[in-house]
């Protein structure tokens, strides 16, 4: 039985030392490239291009967290609504039903964020 599993252990063991190498080799040559020694320009943070200009520890408005919820609320639906529409033929009406519902609760997961303003940047 285990001769079964020794082509996947052959197999991960060629992945590690083909990772262990690569990694090694970059790091090599990341350390004798002549780039690796910057001047404190290069050395320094940035942020999009352009100095930090806030602690990173800042608190994040309200608003982010509103349309991270809806982002998921419509990601969910998305993702459900495809491979429900394919099997629509063999799930019959149970199926229609337990898609109604949830489409429902998303519903009312929309209207609460439209309640609470996530959806106007003012």
């Amino acid at each position: 039985m285990l001769a079964n599993y020794l082509p996947v252990l052959i197999f991960l063991a060629l992945a590690a030392v083909l990772a262990a190498v690569l990694l090694g080799l970059g790091l090599v040559l990341g350390r004798l490239s002549v780039r690796h020694r910057g001047d404190a320009a290069k050395l320094s943070p940035y942020e999009c291009g352009f100095e930090a200009f806030e602690d990173s520890r800042m608190k994040f408005d309200v608003r982010y967290y509103l349309i991270a919820i809806l982002f998921i609320i419509f990601d969910l639906e998305i993702a459900f609504l495809f491979p429900w529409a394919v099997s629509l033929g063999r799930i019959g009406g149970f199926g229609m039903a337990a898609m109604g519902v949830f489409l429902a609760i998303l519903t009312i997961g929309f209207a609460y964020e439209w309640k609470k303003g996530a959806l106007e940047w003012d």
